[in-house]
């Protein structure tokens, strides 16, 4: 095996030992983070999602799960969980729309779950999770309609956008729904910076299960990734003391 890759392999395994532990401490006492203001309005929005009778929407991008595109859609899985058991008590389940049949599967199953979870007794009704389109273009022409006539009041789009995404925040905006917003696409970044009130950008994308109680893996993972980083700095750090007084 070459260098990297034993490099690979102790990093896969320090981070595999990092989340165990992280995850285990998360338990005993809930780890602090710093305040990122669209979150707590999200909670917020959800809320009156269920007492107002109104409906929740989740799109989770055109990502597809097979392919490294599809990595800002498993934060979003996260958060449909979380927040489709909280809202599928409320008279209006939530729905769920996407541009990529695999990811279309894995969401209406995540609704489905949340469903069960909370022992709903209406049945499952598979067209709440929704393949709106292929294309950038047409999977936001089919998100649309469904912003503006499904009773939609918070709008959380997290995941795969492009510039397109630009058209789902206005959509929302005439209906007057709240609209939070992530992607892991810069243009997308760009535009929603410019259009949304409180957008999460970069790696904010990754902290929205760990702010909403998805579950402990999601505060351990955030803990992990600043673990990481710090290692990353003081590596860095020390390489360049070691040049500078000759020894590498």
């Amino acid at each position: 095996m070459t260098a990297t890759g034993v490099f690979g392999v102790v990093v896969v395994v320090l981070v595999v030992v990092l989340m165990v532990i992280l995850t285990m401490l998360q338990r005993r006492s809930s780890f602090s983070f710093r305040k990122i203001p669209a979150l707590p309005r999200l909670r917020r929005s959800v809320s009156l999602v269920v007492e107002d009778g109104t409906r929740l929407h989740v799109s989770l991008g055109r990502g597809s799960l097979l392919t490294p595109f599809g990595a800002a859609a498993y934060p979003g899985l996260g958060l449909l969980q979380k927040l489709g058991e909280v809202t599928s008590l409320s008279d209006r389940p939530p729905i769920a729309t996407s541009g990529d049949a695999v990811l279309n599967l894995v969401a209406q199953d995540t609704l489905r779950t949340a469903h069960e979870a909370v022992a709903v007794d209406q049945g499952f009704d598979m067209n709440n999770g929704r393949l709106t389109g292929l294309t950038p273009f047409s999977f936001a022409a089919g998100v649309m309609p469904t912003i503006r006539d499904e009773a939609i009041s918070t709008n959380v789009l997290i995941g795969n956008f492009g510039v397109e995404v630009g058209l789902l925040t206005e959509a929302a905006e005439r209906q007057n729904a709240s609209v939070i917003a992530a992607s892991d696409n810069l243009p997308a970044q760009a535009v929603l910076y410019a259009v949304s009130t409180d957008p999460l950008i970069g790696e904010e994308l990754f902290a929205a299960g760990a702010y909403t109680q998805a579950g402990d893996m999601h505060a351990a993972s955030l803990v992990a990734q600043d673990v990481l980083r710090w290692l990353v700095i003081g590596a860095i750090v020390v390489g360049a003391v070691l040049k500078a007084i000759g020894v590498l």
